[in-house]
């Protein structure tokens, strides 16, 4: 089957945040292929879905006006055509590559039965609506669970599920939580809010194993042999660009799609945005600079004339934990690692449990961590954003980090 006429000049395959972004922005001249059997829908917020804070409807995108729901299985490049599992031939006269990121799935033994492909029973990647859907249904009060990987997809999965009554064992190999978003004393923060939620929390915890009965993964065995029975075992281990229709195709392909400023691929009709793309050799895999892609990206296939190249995105992560009587503010921007050079403001209030680091590396603020307080956080992040030189004196950063004025 070929789309009937009229055909649009821009094909978007991806219906995640960037790929519904951009075809929102382009309206009717854009189709956008999505291949999930769900309305678009905002991945940030599957948390807040996990918990039971909100219903899967609650975060649905608003789906464009063409939209084709379709596996892509291969691109044509030499005919301009996408190529569907169900037949569909698309025409197009840009391609946007916006398929994403798949969750990095670790080399656990036991996983995978010989020649199996699909997880097994009890166990789930935490990635899309399917597997949030699964988990929410896994997730009765009094049952067990083991999450693998204490980044910050590890530690939402862990604080989720303990929202709901889950027991939840949280399994890092790293010495900390949120290691590349935090310094250790606001990782150690984040590990204390999580066991006052219930979450037990191992830290510099090899997951060696998986054992299987019946079909289904019924406990977890660490890397110096012990074993912890569990009914649900969640893989939160990261994200990799998702590229094999790109490479595929004979795109020019690193970590991910690598395109230009103009966010243009190897070939001059297909472009990258999102966590597939990989931009001045980062592919950070982050919903802001996926927005800001797509927004670029629109301005310049509707006017070429005034648009700005891309210069990358400075993202913000920020972060709430929820507790019935104190919920944990989380902001991260930048590095948060110091070096030897590097001038370093902190300021701790075990008291009211906040936390405010920021790191100024020569003239440049280059970092900054905040836990528990975060009205000082506007003023930092535009400070940062800005990339201006500070101050000799320092005085308007002491400024900035305590905006609050110390109430």
């Amino acid at each position: 089957m070929t789309t009937s006429a009229p055909q649009p000049r821009t094909v978007v395959l991806g219906a995640g945040l960037a790929g519904t972004r951009l075809a929102a922005r382009l309206g009717d001249g854009a189709l956008l292929i999505g291949e999930e059997p769900y309305a678009p829908y905002n991945r940030v917020l599957l948390t807040e879905v996990l918990a039971g804070r909100y219903g899967p409807e609650v975060i649905t995108l608003p789906e464009p006006g063409r939209y084709l729901r379709a596996r892509a299985v291969r691109i044509d490049r030499s005919e301009r055509l996408v190529l569907c599992e169900d037949g569909s031939r698309v025409p197009y006269e840009n391609l946007v590559l916006a398929t994403g990121a798949n969750p990095v799935l670790p080399p656990l033994r036991g996983l995978f039965a010989p020649g199996a492909r699909e997880l097994p029973g009890g166990v789930r990647a935490f990635r899309t609506m399917a597997d949030c859907l699964a988990l929410s249904e896994a997730a009765r009060p009094g049952a067990r669970a083991v999450v693998v990987g204490g980044g910050l997809l590890g530690v939402c999965a862990a604080r989720a599920l303990a929202d709901r009554g889950v027991r939840v064992v949280l399994a890092q190999q790293g010495d900390r939580l949120m290691e590349r978003q935090l310094d250790p004393d606001a990782s150690e923060l984040v590990r204390r809010h999580l066991t006052a939620l219930g979450v037990e929390v191992h830290t510099e915890c090899r997951v060696r194993g998986v054992r299987q009965s019946d079909g289904a993964v019924r406990s977890v065995e660490l890397a110096d042999g012990y074993v912890l029975g569990t009914d649900l075992t969640v893989l939160a281990c990261g994200v990799r660009p998702r590229t094999g229709l790109a490479r595929a195709a004979g795109l020019d392909v690193r970590r991910g799609v690598v395109v230009d400023d103009g966010l243009r691929s190897s070939d001059p009709h297909v472009y990258a945005i999102g966590d597939c793309a990989e931009h001045a050799g980062a592919a950070p895999c982050l919903a802001a600079p996926a927005l800001d892609q797509a927004d670029a990206l629109a301005a310049a296939l509707t006017a070429p004339e005034s648009a700005r190249p891309y210069a990358g995105t400075r993202s913000l992560t920020r972060l709430t934990l929820p507790h019935h009587e104190h919920p944990l503010d989380i902001a991260a921007f930048g590095d948060p690692e110091t070096r030897p050079d590097d001038d370093v403001v902190r300021l701790t209030d075990a008291t009211r449990g906040t936390y405010r680091k920021v790191v100024v590396r020569g003239d440049r603020l280059v970092g900054g961590v905040l836990l528990g307080e975060l009205t000082a956080v506007g003023a930092l992040a535009r400070a940062w954003a800005a990339d201006e030189a500070l101050p000799d004196d320092g005085s308007p950063l002491l400024h900035l980090l305590t905006h609050d004025g110390g109430h």
